[in-house]
């Protein structure tokens, strides 16, 4: 792992909430409290990123293939980016109830997307009356839109990072529904008992995300590495 303490006090990713908005549960990834605001303890962040980024590594020597959700609209850009680099999924804009659950019907909605944009690519569209390929274009992008990070994704994912505990519940209650392993980013707000895997640290700040991204990232693409050169040998 790459990452220095002095890089993760930069970013300020051991800046928690006021004091006054805290889940107890927290307590153990709490160092102390300065001026009503919580300050989450670095080391066991960086030892609790250390294990993630080791399991990803992992995992995706196996072929496991992740998901990355996020739609705080602040981090959605660099969701999709670091997702699209890793040759991963993402979900960035909306979490649609039963994106997971309900896998069979989303994964037609992303099938009816890439023919779609095979049509569009071809030319089609510019064939039908205005009106008609209009409304064809319309859906596409509001297709696009919410299942675009989605749309090569021939399975359920077997693991889902998650930005943003709160804004994500709803996709945090389906992968444990569904035994999918969760990692989630937790600030002093949010509940560690419902996520498989965590890392305590500031999930509002871009400079905090972006970092842990970059350590996600380069963990998956060192296990992708090493996948391929097995598969290369057989």
């Amino acid at each position: 792992m790459a990452i220095t303490l002095e890089q993760m006090v930069q970013a300020g990713m051991h800046l928690g909430h006021p004091a006054r908005k805290w889940n107890p549960k927290m307590k153990p990834f709490i160092y102390t409290e300065k001026d009503s605001i919580h300050l989450i303890d670095l080391i066991k962040t960086y030892v609790h990123l250390n294990y993630v980024c080791k399991f990803l590594t992992k995992s995706a020597s196996n072929g496991k293939k992740i998901l990355f959700v996020g739609t705080k609209k602040q981090a959605s850009n660099l969701i999709a980016e670091t997702a699209l680099n890793c040759n991963s999924f993402y979900v960035n804009e909306k979490w649609l109830g039963g994106m997971l659950t309900n896998w069979k019907t989303v994964y037609l909605s992303t099938k009816k997307l890439k023919n779609l944009e095979i049509q569009e690519k071809k030319g089609l569209f510019n064939k039908l009356p205005k009106k008609e390929a209009a409304n064809l274009i319309k859906k596409k992008e509001k297709l696009n839109k919410y299942l675009g990070g989605m749309k090569n994704m021939e399975v359920l994912p077997d693991i889902v990072i998650i930005i943003g505990q709160h804004e994500e519940i709803n996709a945090l209650k389906e992968c444990n529904k569904l035994g999918i392993r969760s990692i989630s980013i937790l600030d002093t707000d949010c509940d560690p008992s419902i996520s498989d895997l965590i890392v305590p640290a500031n999930d509002d700040s871009m400079p905090s995300i972006k970092l842990l991204l970059q350590e996600f990232e380069f963990s998956i693409k060192q296990g992708q590495e090493i996948f391929n050169t097995k598969k290369n040998m057989k």
